[in-house]
């Protein structure tokens, strides 16, 4: 076995050996704790028949324990500067693939059936930069990637609201934008101290697994996401009012709103917080023909 990467002390050592300095601008908090990182990849529970897709692999600390439980990981950095660093921390393993792009703009499908051709089983296992979360989370979702699921960290509030259930205050648009793909759980809390630089607040590791179907079946996806959207427009207002001002014309077509929410058995005066994930299914099938008549 070779010295882990993330303890602090070799941390230090390879931070000096290049000269890095962390750029805020990138979300940059590195990992340095080795039992953390052996529960996150425990919790994906990958064998030799798993690949791993990483992003922002730093300089290696969460890379080289998947590459130790991994029959192939993939890992996307944007940061020009770590790519010496990572061919010589991870030097040790040959079957960590590090691709030099801001995964916001990869085609990840393509590097999956390039690098990743014959995995059945692809889990994403990351320490996601925290200014990105949710636009990495939503295109790694809506791509349609053959992934078996997620185990991710990010900014422990952002995990909350993505795990809630409805009626609690984090409950909202993200949440029931994620939990239609994923069946969507925390895993475990993560201290400030175990990154340097120590970010401002709690992390939490996320685990996200795919489901067979979605919950709920609905007539258009697109527009069932427009109407939870508009739901949480503004959380304080009833479910009527945000569909009036939120959706195309919505004023002029109360009555119609109003009969839609009848048909769906839901009370206009609710909030969407308090609506379940079903639900919501069956109003936007309801107010569908309204909308794309």
């Amino acid at each position: 076995m070779h010295k882990d990467i993330a303890t602090p002390v070799r941390t230090q050592e390879i931070l000096k050996k290049y000269g890095f300095s962390f750029k805020k601008s990138l979300g940059q908090n590195f990992l340095i704790d080795p039992n953390i990182l052996r529960n996150i990849v425990g919790h994906a529970d990958l064998t030799k028949d798993s690949a791993a897709i990483e992003v922002g692999p730093g300089i290696g600390a969460l890379t080289e324990h998947l590459a130790r439980q991994a029959g192939k990981v993939v890992s996307f950095e944007i940061d020009q500067r770590l790519l010496p660093v990572l061919e010589d921390t991870l030097s040790p393993y040959d079957n960590v693939e590090i691709i030099h792009s801001d995964v916001l703009k990869a085609n990840v499908k393509e590097v999956i059936d390039t690098q990743l051709a014959g995995y059945e089983d692809i889990m994403v296992v990351a320490n996601l930069p925290y200014y990105v979360t949710t636009p990495i989370l939503m295109k790694l979702l809506l791509e349609g990637l053959p992934l078996r699921g997620m185990v991710v960290m990010m900014q422990k509030e952002v995990a909350d609201r993505i795990s809630a259930k409805p009626g609690t205050k984090a409950y909202g648009s993200l949440s029931i934008a994620v939990q239609y793909y994923m069946q969507a759980e925390i895993a475990m809390i993560v201290p400030k101290t175990v990154f340097m630089p120590q970010p401002n607040v709690d992390s939490a590791v996320l685990r996200l697994i795919r489901h067979d179907t979605p919950p709920v079946q609905v007539k258009d996806e697109d527009f069932f996401f427009t109407v939870t959207k508009a739901a949480f427009a503004q959380r304080r207002k009833t479910l009527l009012n945000n569909l009036q001002s939120q959706l195309p014309n919505g004023k002029a077509r109360k009555e119609e709103i109003l009969v839609a929410l009848e048909e769906a058995g839901i009370e206009p005066t609710r909030r969407g917080e308090t609506l379940s994930i079903e639900e919501f299914g069956k109003l936007s099938d309801h107010l569908l023909p309204i909308f794309h008549s």
